[in-house]
């Protein structure tokens, strides 16, 4: 290819971010110098805590710049290598961003089997989200058997594994979702013991008949009125892992707190609850057990998973917007170039 694409912050978002929000450039391919590969990338992954890289609030990562390519994990395939260990035609997993090719010095990257997976779960069950539910809900929810675990986006990236690994792990999985569609696929394809769809109006009414005997782990992918739905039905000791809070991305302040803080802090204190936030960094350590329980959970089919593909990289910005509402159905990927494998 004669020239790249790639997708630049052009103005950080107040409230649901909008296309002019984003700018689509081209420019020459970049050629590697010493130390340095170029990757052809293959697929994009588009994840909820890309919002936050868009605003300069305080948070547990830098903000991407204005006028700088968006932040994103990719698969992608070595073009050219300066970098001893990479060779041109390697696939690699890294975190290339929003662009068509991206230079890299090897550090951070990771060679994926092209023969052992399909290359975009590497992005998805195998990758970062698959991390994410694997080790929020072992290493801090630590569900037993016979426990209920109730997680929200059930059928999403994060919370579709979160609820398979619950039932794995022997205990029961009710999923929180939005729309019927979404609710049938949980329980009928991923084999959760029920699913409530948020939408309802008898919303938390389901929620309590489904967990008749409470609720032991909460993993919170969603907050807002879920979390108020479920927090009265949290047991003594439950658990509660915080990976995201998607209903609140898009707010335009923090909340005050107020009645809602006083009668969370409450339910804390007499429940003796744990409630701890998490990113997947904190469990950098956990890698080498998560690949493989999930790779073989995945082969037996234990592990299912559902992807939405948008094609290009153009189509990116508003694929985006479609997550932050809720859209996707499943892993949120752009097929950005050629997948070879």
């Amino acid at each position: 290819m004669a020239s790249a694409q790639r997708i630049v912050l052009a103005s950080r978002p107040v409230g649901e971010p909008r296309l002019d929000n984003f700018r689509l450039e081209e420019t020459p391919v970049p050629t590697p110098g010493p130390g340095q590969l170029l990757m052809r990338t293959i697929w994009l992954s588009l994840d909820p805590y890309m919002r936050g890289r868009m605003s300069d609030a305080a948070s547990y990562a830098a903000p991407v710049q204005i006028n700088d390519v968006m932040e994103g994990g990719t698969v992608g395939e070595v073009v050219a290598s300066n970098v001893d260990g990479f060779k041109a035609g390697d696939i690699v997993l890294g975190r290339g961003g929003w662009q068509t090719h991206a230079l890299s010095d090897g550090k951070g990257l990771r060679k994926i089997d092209a023969k052992a997976a399909p290359l975009s779960t590497a992005l998805g069950v195998l990758g970062m989200p698959g991390m994410t539910a694997y080790t929020g809900l072992l290493d801090i929810g630590q569900p037993k058997p016979g426990e209920t675990v109730v997680v929200a986006a059930a059928s999403g990236a994060v919370g579709s594994a979160v609820g398979q690994i619950a039932k794995i792990k022997g205990a029961r999985a009710i999923g929180i979702a939005g729309g019927t569609d979404k609710c049938r696929y949980v329980k009928d394809v991923l084999g959760f013991d029920d699913c409530i769809d948020h939408r309802s109006r008898s919303m938390a009414e389901d929620l309590k008949k489904a967990c008749s005997k409470g609720i032991d782990v909460y993993f919170e992918n969603v907050g807002g009125p879920v979390f108020e739905a479920v927090l009265p039905l949290l047991n003594m000791f439950a658990r509660v892992p915080v990976c995201g809070l998607i209903s609140q991305y898009n707010a335009f302040e923090e909340e005050k707190g107020g009645k809602s803080m006083n009668f969370l802090l409450r339910n804390a204190l007499v429940k003796s609850l744990t409630i701890r936030g998490f990113i997947v960094s904190n469990f950098a350590g956990r890698y080498p057990e998560f690949i493989a329980d999930m790779t073989k959970w995945f082969a037996e089919g234990k592990i299912k998973h559902r992807e939405t593909v948008v094609e290009g990289l153009p189509n990116a910005p508003k694929a985006f917007m479609g997550l932050l509402r809720g859209e996707n159905f499943g892993k949120q990927l752009v097929r950005v170039g050629p997948d070879k494998a």
